[in-house]
């Protein structure tokens, strides 16, 4: 793949985390906690929610290595004890950035579908191709995220899904 093909799809995919990151700020204010709004975290702009190991170097050693790349945001911080209702909000607070993805893939395809079928752009030209990774990496992340295994966002709703019985030793 060509160095600017992986630049464009790197730059989509740090500003997706950003706005998943950002969508966890938003709802966590919403329900009461401004921790992440006082820290400077809610903001689209991807910088803050970029964490040198987890969005850099770690994507950068298993690209050089030849595996799969993973990564990852800085988390959002929550004190679910400012929330109002601390066990579903901190679900509505998880929730927000797999819901954000998929709302972005949904924004990409749009914009997807107009490239290809309204200014006719060749399906192998430079704008198809990164918006085509842009969604499925977007769509990857809505599932990944969801995988209900600490620390993913799936987690915090299986959680709330549980029986108090189970709860407790599940988080």
């Amino acid at each position: 793949m060509e160095p600017l093909v992986v630049t464009l799809i790197i730059g989509f995919v740090i500003l997706s985390l950003g706005v998943h990151e950002a969508a966890h700020a938003w709802v966590a204010d919403l329900c009461g906690d401004d921790t992440a709004k006082r820290e400077g975290r809610l903001t689209l702009n991807p910088v803050p929610h970029i964490d040198p190991v987890m969005t850099i170097l770690l994507p950068a050693i298993l690209a050089f290595s030849g595996g799969p790349i993973f990564g990852g945001a800085r988390p959002v911080p929550v004190n679910p004890m400012r929330l109002r209702h601390p066990l579903r909000d901190m679900m509505l607070v998880a929730l927000a950035g797999p819901i954000s993805n998929f709302l972005q893939a949904i924004v990409y395809t749009v914009v997807l579908k107009i490239l290809v079928y309204e200014v006719r752009m060749e399906t192998d030209s430079l704008a198809v191709v990164v918006m085509g990774y842009t969604v499925s990496f977007n769509l990857l992340l809505t599932a990944f995220n969801m995988i209900p295994v600490p620390p993913l966002d799936g987690s915090r709703v299986m959680a709330y899904l549980l029986p108090p019985s189970l709860m407790e030793p599940y988080v």
